[in-house]
Protein backbone atom coordinates (compact mmCIF):
# COMPACT_ATOMS: atom_id res chain seq x y z
CA UNK A 1 0.00 0.00 0.00
CA UNK A 2 1.44 3.88 -0.75
CA UNK A 3 1.78 5.99 2.43
CA UNK A 4 2.08 8.82 0.46
CA UNK A 5 0.87 11.14 -2.09
CA UNK A 6 4.32 10.43 -3.64
CA UNK A 7 4.39 6.94 -3.53
CA UNK A 8 0.29 6.57 -4.73
CA UNK A 9 1.22 9.04 -7.86
CA UNK A 10 4.17 7.11 -8.80
CA UNK A 11 1.60 3.79 -9.62
CA UNK A 12 -0.83 5.64 -11.16
CA UNK A 13 -1.76 6.42 -14.60
CA UNK A 14 -1.69 10.40 -14.72
CA UNK A 15 -3.87 12.74 -17.09
CA UNK A 16 -2.95 15.83 -16.55
CA UNK A 17 -5.11 18.92 -17.50
CA UNK A 18 -4.32 22.67 -17.55
CA UNK A 19 -7.00 24.17 -15.81
CA UNK A 20 -10.10 23.74 -13.77
CA UNK A 21 -12.35 23.74 -17.00
CA UNK A 22 -10.40 21.13 -18.36
CA UNK A 23 -10.04 18.62 -15.28
CA UNK A 24 -13.85 19.12 -15.11
CA UNK A 25 -14.10 17.80 -18.38
CA UNK A 26 -11.71 14.77 -17.89
CA UNK A 27 -13.63 13.76 -14.84
CA UNK A 28 -16.90 13.85 -16.70
CA UNK A 29 -15.41 10.92 -18.77
CA UNK A 30 -15.23 9.18 -15.49
CA UNK A 31 -12.65 6.13 -14.70
CA UNK A 32 -10.71 8.36 -12.13
CA UNK A 33 -9.52 7.34 -8.62
CA UNK A 34 -8.90 10.67 -7.54
CA UNK A 35 -7.86 14.60 -7.98
CA UNK A 36 -4.30 15.94 -7.21
CA UNK A 37 -5.15 19.93 -7.42
CA UNK A 38 -4.15 23.48 -5.60
CA UNK A 39 -6.77 23.45 -2.95
CA UNK A 40 -7.38 26.94 -2.86
CA UNK A 41 -8.35 27.49 -6.91
CA UNK A 42 -9.48 23.99 -7.58
CA UNK A 43 -12.16 23.18 -4.78
CA UNK A 44 -14.07 26.37 -5.19
CA UNK A 45 -14.11 25.71 -8.62
CA UNK A 46 -15.43 22.55 -8.31
CA UNK A 47 -18.30 23.21 -6.09
CA UNK A 48 -19.61 25.58 -8.45
CA UNK A 49 -19.33 23.31 -11.33
CA UNK A 50 -21.52 20.82 -8.86
CA UNK A 51 -24.14 23.57 -8.31
CA UNK A 52 -24.52 24.19 -12.26
CA UNK A 53 -24.99 20.67 -12.48
CA UNK A 54 -27.96 20.43 -10.33
CA UNK A 55 -29.54 23.52 -11.99
CA UNK A 56 -28.78 21.96 -15.31
CA UNK A 57 -30.68 18.47 -13.66
CA UNK A 58 -33.94 20.31 -13.42
CA UNK A 59 -34.76 22.21 -16.31
CA UNK A 60 -37.14 21.54 -18.86
CA UNK A 61 -34.58 21.77 -22.05
CA UNK A 62 -32.01 19.02 -23.09
CA UNK A 63 -28.29 20.32 -22.00
CA UNK A 64 -25.03 17.97 -22.76
CA UNK A 65 -21.35 19.00 -23.11
CA UNK A 66 -19.46 16.86 -26.15
CA UNK A 67 -16.18 17.35 -26.68
CA UNK A 68 -15.19 19.42 -30.20
CA UNK A 69 -15.70 16.05 -31.81
CA UNK A 70 -19.31 15.43 -30.41
CA UNK A 71 -18.71 12.76 -28.23
CA UNK A 72 -21.50 13.37 -25.11
CA UNK A 73 -19.33 14.16 -21.91
CA UNK A 74 -22.13 14.79 -19.72
CA UNK A 75 -25.84 15.00 -20.18
CA UNK A 76 -28.97 16.16 -17.78
CA UNK A 77 -31.65 13.98 -17.46
CA UNK A 78 -34.29 16.04 -20.01
CA UNK A 79 -31.33 15.37 -22.55
CA UNK A 80 -31.31 11.51 -21.70
CA UNK A 81 -34.57 10.72 -22.21
CA UNK A 82 -34.54 11.68 -25.73
CA UNK A 83 -31.77 9.35 -26.24
CA UNK A 84 -31.19 6.17 -27.06
CA UNK A 85 -29.80 4.83 -23.89
CA UNK A 86 -26.97 6.60 -22.04
CA UNK A 87 -25.73 9.09 -24.40
CA UNK A 88 -22.00 9.29 -22.65
CA UNK A 89 -19.32 8.22 -24.31
CA UNK A 90 -21.30 8.46 -27.80
CA UNK A 91 -21.61 11.17 -30.58
CA UNK A 92 -24.61 13.40 -30.22
CA UNK A 93 -26.58 12.32 -33.58
CA UNK A 94 -26.08 8.69 -32.85
CA UNK A 95 -27.29 9.34 -29.38
CA UNK A 96 -30.46 10.73 -30.55
CA UNK A 97 -30.94 8.89 -33.86
CA UNK A 98 -30.41 10.97 -35.77
CA UNK A 99 -28.96 10.21 -39.49
CA UNK A 100 -30.03 13.47 -40.94
CA UNK A 101 -30.74 16.73 -40.03
CA UNK A 102 -32.23 20.15 -41.28
CA UNK A 103 -29.72 22.88 -40.75
CA UNK A 104 -28.66 26.14 -42.77
CA UNK A 105 -25.16 24.39 -42.39
CA UNK A 106 -23.90 21.29 -44.48
CA UNK A 107 -22.38 20.25 -41.57
CA UNK A 108 -23.01 21.75 -38.51
CA UNK A 109 -21.05 19.86 -36.02
CA UNK A 110 -17.77 20.86 -38.50
CA UNK A 111 -19.29 24.35 -38.16
CA UNK A 112 -19.39 24.00 -34.02
CA UNK A 113 -15.82 22.64 -34.39
CA UNK A 114 -14.47 25.54 -36.06
CA UNK A 115 -16.23 27.59 -33.53
CA UNK A 116 -19.05 28.98 -35.07
CA UNK A 117 -22.65 28.62 -32.90
CA UNK A 118 -24.76 26.32 -35.19
CA UNK A 119 -28.30 24.88 -35.14
CA UNK A 120 -30.28 22.31 -36.56
CA UNK A 121 -33.49 20.32 -36.45
CA UNK A 122 -33.94 16.65 -35.88
CA UNK A 123 -36.85 14.97 -37.53
CA UNK A 124 -39.34 12.25 -35.95
CA UNK A 125 -37.90 9.00 -37.23
CA UNK A 126 -40.64 7.58 -39.22
CA UNK A 127 -43.12 5.63 -36.88
CA UNK A 128 -41.53 6.30 -33.76
CA UNK A 129 -42.60 8.26 -31.25
CA UNK A 130 -40.11 10.75 -30.38
CA UNK A 131 -40.20 14.45 -30.46
CA UNK A 132 -39.01 16.58 -32.95
CA UNK A 133 -36.10 18.82 -31.44
CA UNK A 134 -34.30 21.75 -32.24
CA UNK A 135 -30.55 21.78 -31.30
CA UNK A 136 -28.39 24.25 -30.83
CA UNK A 137 -24.72 23.88 -30.52
CA UNK A 138 -22.49 26.27 -28.99
CA UNK A 139 -18.84 26.00 -28.56
CA UNK A 140 -16.23 26.97 -25.55
CA UNK A 141 -13.62 28.91 -26.77
CA UNK A 142 -10.39 29.52 -24.69
CA UNK A 143 -8.38 32.81 -25.04
CA UNK A 144 -6.14 31.53 -27.19
CA UNK A 145 -9.07 31.11 -29.73
CA UNK A 146 -9.29 26.80 -29.63
CA UNK A 147 -12.48 25.30 -28.85
CA UNK A 148 -12.21 22.62 -26.40
CA UNK A 149 -15.83 21.87 -25.40
CA UNK A 150 -19.20 22.24 -27.15
CA UNK A 151 -22.50 23.06 -25.77
CA UNK A 152 -25.95 21.58 -26.75
CA UNK A 153 -29.13 22.38 -25.58
CA UNK A 154 -32.11 20.75 -27.41
CA UNK A 155 -35.78 21.91 -27.43
CA UNK A 156 -39.06 19.71 -27.90
CA UNK A 157 -40.23 21.76 -30.77
CA UNK A 158 -43.30 18.89 -31.54
CA UNK A 159 -46.06 21.35 -30.37
CA UNK A 160 -44.73 23.79 -33.22
CA UNK A 161 -44.33 21.56 -36.01
CA UNK A 162 -47.46 20.01 -35.40
CA UNK A 163 -49.16 23.74 -35.08
CA UNK A 164 -47.34 24.37 -38.67
CA UNK A 165 -48.28 21.00 -39.83
CA UNK A 166 -51.64 21.96 -39.57
CA UNK A 167 -51.47 25.61 -40.78
CA UNK A 168 -50.07 24.65 -43.81
CA UNK A 169 -53.22 22.10 -44.14
CA UNK A 170 -55.73 24.54 -43.34
CA UNK A 171 -53.29 26.95 -45.89
CA UNK A 172 -53.59 24.15 -48.71
CA UNK A 173 -57.10 23.71 -48.32
CA UNK A 174 -57.50 27.03 -48.63
CA UNK A 175 -56.55 27.15 -51.94
CA UNK A 176 -58.07 23.87 -52.65
CA UNK A 177 -61.46 24.94 -51.29
CA UNK A 178 -62.87 26.47 -55.05
CA UNK A 179 -61.93 23.48 -56.75
CA UNK A 180 -60.44 25.01 -59.96
CA UNK A 181 -59.01 27.81 -61.47
CA UNK A 182 -60.38 31.18 -61.24
CA UNK A 183 -60.47 31.48 -65.04
CA UNK A 184 -62.51 27.69 -64.74
CA UNK A 185 -64.61 28.64 -62.31
CA UNK A 186 -65.82 32.29 -64.56
CA UNK A 187 -67.11 29.27 -66.90
CA UNK A 188 -69.64 28.04 -64.72
CA UNK A 189 -72.74 29.02 -63.80
CA UNK A 190 -73.83 29.93 -60.41
CA UNK A 191 -75.74 26.53 -59.45
CA UNK A 192 -72.74 24.28 -60.59
CA UNK A 193 -70.29 26.51 -58.47
CA UNK A 194 -72.56 26.90 -55.28
CA UNK A 195 -72.89 23.11 -55.21
CA UNK A 196 -69.13 22.81 -55.77
CA UNK A 197 -68.41 25.08 -52.57
CA UNK A 198 -70.79 22.84 -50.54
CA UNK A 199 -69.63 19.43 -51.08
CA UNK A 200 -66.08 21.04 -50.59
CA UNK A 201 -67.22 23.05 -47.45
CA UNK A 202 -67.91 19.94 -45.79
CA UNK A 203 -65.11 17.89 -47.11
CA UNK A 204 -63.08 20.17 -45.11
CA UNK A 205 -64.97 21.54 -42.17
CA UNK A 206 -65.32 17.40 -41.36
CA UNK A 207 -61.99 16.06 -42.57
CA UNK A 208 -59.39 19.24 -41.56
CA UNK A 209 -61.60 21.06 -38.64
CA UNK A 210 -63.13 17.52 -37.26
CA UNK A 211 -66.79 18.96 -37.09
CA UNK A 212 -69.62 17.06 -38.05
CA UNK A 213 -72.71 19.72 -37.13
CA UNK A 214 -72.22 22.70 -39.33
CA UNK A 215 -74.03 25.42 -40.23
CA UNK A 216 -72.99 28.16 -43.21
CA UNK A 217 -75.20 31.18 -44.38
CA UNK A 218 -74.62 34.30 -46.35
CA UNK A 219 -75.63 37.91 -45.48
CA UNK A 220 -77.68 39.51 -47.80
CA UNK A 221 -76.45 43.47 -47.49
CA UNK A 222 -79.57 44.73 -48.92
CA UNK A 223 -82.05 43.26 -45.97
CA UNK A 224 -79.22 41.67 -43.21
CA UNK A 225 -81.04 38.12 -43.67
CA UNK A 226 -78.73 35.73 -42.91
CA UNK A 227 -79.75 32.96 -45.40
CA UNK A 228 -78.73 29.54 -45.03
CA UNK A 229 -75.69 28.22 -48.10
CA UNK A 230 -75.09 24.48 -45.86
CA UNK A 231 -76.30 22.52 -43.08
CA UNK A 232 -75.32 19.59 -41.60
CA UNK A 233 -76.93 17.72 -38.35
CA UNK A 234 -79.03 20.97 -37.70
CA UNK A 235 -82.86 20.15 -36.64
CA UNK A 236 -85.51 21.07 -39.38
CA UNK A 237 -86.74 24.33 -37.34
CA UNK A 238 -83.05 25.16 -36.98
CA UNK A 239 -82.38 24.99 -40.77
CA UNK A 240 -85.19 26.97 -42.22
CA UNK A 241 -85.12 29.62 -39.31
CA UNK A 242 -84.53 32.86 -40.39
CA UNK A 243 -82.24 35.65 -39.15
CA UNK A 244 -80.77 39.02 -39.40
CA UNK A 245 -77.41 40.40 -38.64
CA UNK A 246 -78.91 41.78 -35.66
CA UNK A 247 -77.13 41.90 -31.85
CA UNK A 248 -80.81 40.65 -30.36
CA UNK A 249 -83.58 38.37 -30.89
CA UNK A 250 -81.51 36.30 -33.69
CA UNK A 251 -79.22 34.23 -31.37
CA UNK A 252 -75.04 33.59 -31.79
CA UNK A 253 -75.60 33.77 -35.33
CA UNK A 254 -77.60 37.06 -35.93
CA UNK A 255 -75.24 38.27 -32.80
CA UNK A 256 -71.93 37.42 -34.76
CA UNK A 257 -72.97 38.62 -38.05
CA UNK A 258 -73.86 41.91 -36.18
CA UNK A 259 -71.09 42.39 -34.15
CA UNK A 260 -68.26 40.86 -36.56
CA UNK A 261 -66.83 39.19 -33.51
CA UNK A 262 -66.83 35.38 -32.70
CA UNK A 263 -68.77 33.32 -30.20
CA UNK A 264 -68.15 30.52 -27.97
CA UNK A 265 -70.87 28.84 -26.16
CA UNK A 266 -69.52 26.21 -23.26
CA UNK A 267 -72.91 25.32 -22.26
CA UNK A 268 -75.59 26.34 -24.64
CA UNK A 269 -78.21 25.66 -21.27
CA UNK A 270 -76.97 28.81 -19.53
CA UNK A 271 -76.52 31.12 -22.42
CA UNK A 272 -79.21 33.50 -23.21
CA UNK A 273 -78.14 34.29 -27.03
CA UNK A 274 -78.36 30.00 -28.33
CA UNK A 275 -81.10 28.96 -30.04
CA UNK A 276 -81.23 25.14 -30.75
CA UNK A 277 -79.64 24.25 -33.81
CA UNK A 278 -78.75 20.29 -33.19
CA UNK A 279 -80.22 17.86 -30.92
CA UNK A 280 -78.89 17.47 -27.99
CA UNK A 281 -76.09 20.20 -28.26
CA UNK A 282 -74.66 21.32 -25.29
CA UNK A 283 -71.89 23.29 -26.48
CA UNK A 284 -71.17 25.99 -29.88
CA UNK A 285 -68.96 27.83 -31.74
CA UNK A 286 -69.76 30.61 -34.28
CA UNK A 287 -67.21 32.65 -36.37
CA UNK A 288 -67.88 35.20 -38.59
CA UNK A 289 -67.06 34.98 -42.70
CA UNK A 290 -65.12 38.31 -43.31
CA UNK A 291 -64.09 39.39 -46.72
CA UNK A 292 -61.97 42.75 -47.05
CA UNK A 293 -62.86 43.39 -43.22
CA UNK A 294 -66.67 43.12 -44.40
CA UNK A 295 -69.13 40.35 -43.01
CA UNK A 296 -70.21 38.10 -45.62
CA UNK A 297 -71.62 35.59 -43.69
CA UNK A 298 -71.06 32.89 -40.47
CA UNK A 299 -69.75 29.74 -39.51
CA UNK A 300 -71.75 27.73 -37.32
CA UNK A 301 -70.69 24.36 -35.56
CA UNK A 302 -72.03 22.62 -32.65
CA UNK A 303 -71.10 19.37 -30.20
CA UNK A 304 -73.25 16.98 -28.11
CA UNK A 305 -70.22 17.72 -25.21
CA UNK A 306 -70.02 20.86 -22.82
CA UNK A 307 -66.50 22.71 -23.22
CA UNK A 308 -66.27 20.62 -27.17
CA UNK A 309 -64.49 23.92 -28.25
CA UNK A 310 -61.40 26.09 -26.84
CA UNK A 311 -59.06 28.41 -27.80
CA UNK A 312 -57.03 26.29 -30.75
CA UNK A 313 -60.17 24.99 -32.10
CA UNK A 314 -61.40 29.30 -32.30
CA UNK A 315 -57.94 30.21 -33.72
CA UNK A 316 -57.67 27.28 -36.58
CA UNK A 317 -61.61 28.03 -36.98
CA UNK A 318 -61.12 31.78 -37.76
CA UNK A 319 -58.33 31.27 -39.77
CA UNK A 320 -60.15 28.69 -42.37
CA UNK A 321 -63.13 30.64 -42.30
CA UNK A 322 -60.85 33.56 -43.84
CA UNK A 323 -60.40 30.97 -46.51
CA UNK A 324 -64.49 30.21 -46.64
CA UNK A 325 -64.91 34.01 -47.19
CA UNK A 326 -62.21 34.44 -50.25
CA UNK A 327 -63.67 31.13 -51.87
CA UNK A 328 -66.71 32.44 -51.67
CA UNK A 329 -65.29 36.14 -52.86
CA UNK A 330 -64.01 33.80 -55.88
CA UNK A 331 -67.24 31.94 -56.73
CA UNK A 332 -68.97 34.90 -56.86
CA UNK A 333 -71.99 33.84 -55.10
CA UNK A 334 -72.50 37.25 -53.13
CA UNK A 335 -73.21 39.14 -56.64
CA UNK A 336 -73.80 36.46 -58.91
CA UNK A 337 -72.63 38.36 -61.94
CA UNK A 338 -71.45 36.80 -64.64
CA UNK A 339 -68.17 37.59 -66.39
CA UNK A 340 -69.04 40.33 -69.77
CA UNK A 341 -68.70 38.32 -73.02
CA UNK A 342 -65.40 40.72 -73.82
CA UNK A 343 -63.57 39.38 -70.38
CA UNK A 344 -64.29 36.07 -71.18
CA UNK A 345 -62.73 35.86 -74.57
CA UNK A 346 -59.64 37.93 -73.04
CA UNK A 347 -59.61 35.11 -70.23
CA UNK A 348 -59.87 32.71 -72.87
CA UNK A 349 -56.76 33.74 -74.88
CA UNK A 350 -54.83 34.01 -71.16
CA UNK A 351 -55.51 30.82 -70.18
CA UNK A 352 -54.24 29.38 -73.11
CA UNK A 353 -51.22 31.14 -73.91
CA UNK A 354 -50.11 33.00 -70.84
CA UNK A 355 -48.57 30.85 -68.90
CA UNK A 356 -46.52 28.70 -71.70
CA UNK A 357 -45.11 31.93 -73.22
CA UNK A 358 -44.22 33.27 -69.73
CA UNK A 359 -42.32 30.04 -69.54
CA UNK A 360 -40.14 30.67 -72.66
CA UNK A 361 -39.43 34.07 -71.12
CA UNK A 362 -38.49 32.69 -68.04
CA UNK A 363 -35.88 29.90 -69.88
CA UNK A 364 -34.75 32.25 -72.38
CA UNK A 365 -33.97 35.22 -69.37
CA UNK A 366 -31.67 32.73 -67.30
CA UNK A 367 -29.94 31.52 -70.21
CA UNK A 368 -28.93 35.23 -71.45
CA UNK A 369 -27.55 35.99 -67.90
CA UNK A 370 -25.08 32.51 -68.70
CA UNK A 371 -24.14 33.22 -72.41
CA UNK A 372 -22.74 36.72 -71.65
CA UNK A 373 -19.82 35.94 -73.33
CA UNK A 374 -21.09 34.79 -76.73
CA UNK A 375 -22.36 37.78 -78.86
CA UNK A 376 -24.42 35.92 -81.26
CA UNK A 377 -26.51 34.07 -79.02
CA UNK A 378 -27.21 36.74 -76.94
CA UNK A 379 -28.65 38.51 -80.09
CA UNK A 380 -30.65 35.14 -80.77
CA UNK A 381 -31.80 34.68 -76.60
CA UNK A 382 -32.91 38.59 -76.80
CA UNK A 383 -35.04 38.35 -80.05
CA UNK A 384 -36.92 35.75 -78.44
CA UNK A 385 -37.69 38.04 -75.06
CA UNK A 386 -38.59 40.34 -77.76
CA UNK A 387 -40.67 37.92 -79.72
CA UNK A 388 -42.43 36.01 -76.67
CA UNK A 389 -43.21 40.11 -75.52
CA UNK A 390 -44.83 40.95 -78.32
CA UNK A 391 -47.24 37.48 -78.42
CA UNK A 392 -48.54 38.99 -75.21
CA UNK A 393 -48.80 42.83 -76.13
CA UNK A 394 -51.09 41.11 -79.05
CA UNK A 395 -53.24 39.29 -76.48
CA UNK A 396 -53.71 42.33 -75.08
CA UNK A 397 -54.34 44.26 -77.99
CA UNK A 398 -57.05 41.33 -79.02
CA UNK A 399 -58.45 42.12 -75.47
CA UNK A 400 -58.80 45.70 -76.20
CA UNK A 401 -60.21 45.50 -79.68
CA UNK A 402 -63.14 43.05 -77.84
CA UNK A 403 -64.07 45.20 -75.22
CA UNK A 404 -66.96 47.37 -75.48
CA UNK A 405 -65.32 51.09 -76.95
CA UNK A 406 -62.57 49.64 -78.09
CA UNK A 407 -58.99 50.58 -76.90
CA UNK A 408 -59.26 51.24 -72.70
CA UNK A 409 -57.62 54.62 -72.10
CA UNK A 410 -56.53 55.78 -68.64
CA UNK A 411 -59.73 55.17 -66.28
CA UNK A 412 -60.65 53.98 -62.67
CA UNK A 413 -61.14 50.53 -64.60
CA UNK A 414 -57.82 50.07 -65.39
CA UNK A 415 -55.80 51.94 -62.92
CA UNK A 416 -52.63 50.17 -63.77
CA UNK A 417 -52.40 50.41 -67.21
CA UNK A 418 -49.44 50.13 -69.29
CA UNK A 419 -47.35 49.30 -65.76
CA UNK A 420 -45.33 45.98 -65.91
CA UNK A 421 -45.94 43.87 -62.92
CA UNK A 422 -43.36 40.64 -62.17
CA UNK A 423 -45.27 37.83 -60.80
CA UNK A 424 -43.17 35.24 -59.04
CA UNK A 425 -45.10 32.23 -57.33
CA UNK A 426 -44.66 28.56 -57.25
CA UNK A 427 -48.25 27.78 -57.73
CA UNK A 428 -49.66 27.52 -61.27
CA UNK A 429 -52.66 28.74 -60.58
CA UNK A 430 -51.88 31.59 -58.59
CA UNK A 431 -50.05 32.67 -61.54
CA UNK A 432 -52.75 32.60 -63.50
CA UNK A 433 -55.03 34.23 -61.36
CA UNK A 434 -52.57 37.26 -61.24
CA UNK A 435 -52.83 37.16 -64.93
CA UNK A 436 -56.35 37.96 -65.05
CA UNK A 437 -56.79 40.16 -62.31
CA UNK A 438 -53.56 42.64 -63.25
CA UNK A 439 -54.80 42.07 -66.15
CA UNK A 440 -57.78 43.12 -65.76
CA UNK A 441 -56.35 46.19 -64.21
CA UNK A 442 -54.38 47.09 -67.23
CA UNK A 443 -51.22 45.88 -66.19
CA UNK A 444 -49.03 44.26 -68.44
CA UNK A 445 -47.49 40.79 -66.63
CA UNK A 446 -44.80 38.66 -66.97
CA UNK A 447 -44.99 35.64 -64.40
CA UNK A 448 -42.16 33.46 -62.74
CA UNK A 449 -42.57 29.65 -61.00
CA UNK A 450 -39.04 30.11 -58.81
CA UNK A 451 -36.56 32.41 -58.03
CA UNK A 452 -33.64 32.40 -60.55
CA UNK A 453 -36.56 32.74 -63.32
CA UNK A 454 -37.33 36.18 -61.52
CA UNK A 455 -34.30 36.95 -61.36
CA UNK A 456 -33.53 36.60 -64.87
CA UNK A 457 -36.60 38.14 -65.66
CA UNK A 458 -36.12 40.96 -63.64
CA UNK A 459 -32.53 41.95 -65.05
CA UNK A 460 -34.12 41.33 -68.36
CA UNK A 461 -36.53 44.47 -68.53
CA UNK A 462 -37.98 47.24 -67.04
CA UNK A 463 -40.83 46.35 -64.30
CA UNK A 464 -42.52 48.73 -62.16
CA UNK A 465 -43.22 46.68 -59.55
CA UNK A 466 -42.47 42.55 -58.23
CA UNK A 467 -44.83 40.57 -56.40
CA UNK A 468 -42.95 37.42 -54.77
CA UNK A 469 -44.37 34.58 -52.68
CA UNK A 470 -42.30 34.43 -49.64
CA UNK A 471 -40.99 30.74 -50.16
CA UNK A 472 -39.73 30.01 -53.76
CA UNK A 473 -39.12 26.49 -54.33
CA UNK A 474 -35.50 27.05 -55.35
CA UNK A 475 -33.92 29.36 -52.78
CA UNK A 476 -35.08 31.41 -49.30
CA UNK A 477 -37.95 34.16 -49.44
CA UNK A 478 -34.84 36.59 -48.40
CA UNK A 479 -32.51 35.30 -50.55
CA UNK A 480 -34.52 36.09 -53.59
CA UNK A 481 -35.64 39.55 -52.09
CA UNK A 482 -32.09 40.29 -51.99
CA UNK A 483 -31.49 39.33 -55.87
CA UNK A 484 -34.43 40.90 -57.15
CA UNK A 485 -33.43 43.85 -55.43
CA UNK A 486 -29.57 43.49 -56.84
CA UNK A 487 -30.52 42.61 -60.52
CA UNK A 488 -32.39 46.50 -60.67
CA UNK A 489 -32.32 48.79 -57.95
CA UNK A 490 -34.97 50.78 -57.30
CA UNK A 491 -37.79 48.60 -58.36
CA UNK A 492 -40.33 47.79 -55.96
CA UNK A 493 -40.31 44.31 -54.48
CA UNK A 494 -43.70 43.48 -52.21
CA UNK A 495 -43.15 40.07 -50.81
CA UNK A 496 -47.12 37.75 -50.98
CA UNK A 497 -48.53 34.88 -48.41
CA UNK A 498 -51.46 33.35 -47.67
CA UNK A 499 -51.69 32.99 -43.82
CA UNK A 500 -48.69 35.03 -43.17
CA UNK A 501 -46.87 32.71 -40.93
CA UNK A 502 -43.09 33.41 -42.38
CA UNK A 503 -40.98 30.46 -40.43
CA UNK A 504 -37.73 31.93 -42.46
CA UNK A 505 -38.86 35.45 -41.06
CA UNK A 506 -38.00 36.44 -44.74
CA UNK A 507 -40.71 39.16 -44.26
CA UNK A 508 -38.90 40.64 -41.05
CA UNK A 509 -35.46 40.48 -42.92
CA UNK A 510 -36.49 41.98 -45.80
CA UNK A 511 -38.65 44.78 -43.50
CA UNK A 512 -35.21 45.58 -42.15
CA UNK A 513 -33.77 46.00 -45.72
CA UNK A 514 -36.76 48.36 -47.02
CA UNK A 515 -39.41 46.19 -48.18
CA UNK A 516 -42.68 48.81 -48.01
CA UNK A 517 -45.23 45.97 -48.63
CA UNK A 518 -46.41 42.52 -47.77
CA UNK A 519 -49.65 41.02 -49.47
CA UNK A 520 -51.85 38.49 -48.00
CA UNK A 521 -53.52 36.20 -50.45
CA UNK A 522 -56.63 36.64 -52.00
CA UNK A 523 -55.27 39.59 -53.10
CA UNK A 524 -57.32 42.22 -53.07
CA UNK A 525 -57.89 44.92 -56.28
CA UNK A 526 -57.48 47.98 -54.67
CA UNK A 527 -54.28 46.66 -52.62
CA UNK A 528 -52.83 45.57 -55.45
CA UNK A 529 -52.91 48.69 -57.10
CA UNK A 530 -51.49 50.76 -54.46
CA UNK A 531 -48.26 48.06 -54.00
CA UNK A 532 -47.67 48.84 -57.43
CA UNK A 533 -48.31 52.81 -57.78
CA UNK A 534 -46.82 53.77 -54.56
CA UNK A 535 -43.74 51.30 -54.16
CA UNK A 536 -42.29 54.20 -51.78
CA UNK A 537 -44.53 54.95 -49.43
CA UNK A 538 -44.74 54.43 -45.80
CA UNK A 539 -44.15 50.55 -44.46
CA UNK A 540 -47.75 49.35 -44.60
CA UNK A 541 -49.40 45.68 -44.36
CA UNK A 542 -51.55 45.03 -47.02
CA UNK A 543 -54.18 41.97 -47.95
CA UNK A 544 -57.20 40.62 -45.65
CA UNK A 545 -56.33 40.86 -41.86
Amino acid sequence: MPTTVTDWLAGAELATAADPDAAAALLHTGGFSGVVADPTTFEQHLQAYRRDEVVLAHIDKGVAYLDPDGTVLWANPAFVAWCDGDPVGRHILVSLIAPTVAADEADPMAAARAGRPTEFRLPRPSGADRPFLDVSIRPVIDPLGVVRQLVAIARNVTPEVEQQRKLDALHQAGRDLAGLDPDQLAEMNLPTRVELLKQNLRHYIRDLLHYDIMEVRLLDRRTLELKPLLEDGMTPIAARRVLHARITENGVTGYVASTGRSYLINDAAADPLYLEGAVGARSSMTVPLKYQDEVIGTLNVESPRPNAFGPDDLQFTELFSKEIAGALHTLDLLTAQEVCTASQSLDAITKEVALPVDDVLGSAAILLRRLTDDPEATALLQRILNGARAVKESIRKVGRDLAPGGSPVDTPATPLLNKRVLVLDPDERMRRAAHLLLGRLGAIVETAGTGAEGVALLGSAHFDAVLMDIKPPDMGGYETYRRLRDARPGTAVAMTTGFGYDTAHSIVKARADGMQYVLFKPFRPDQLVKAVLDGAAPTSIAGKP
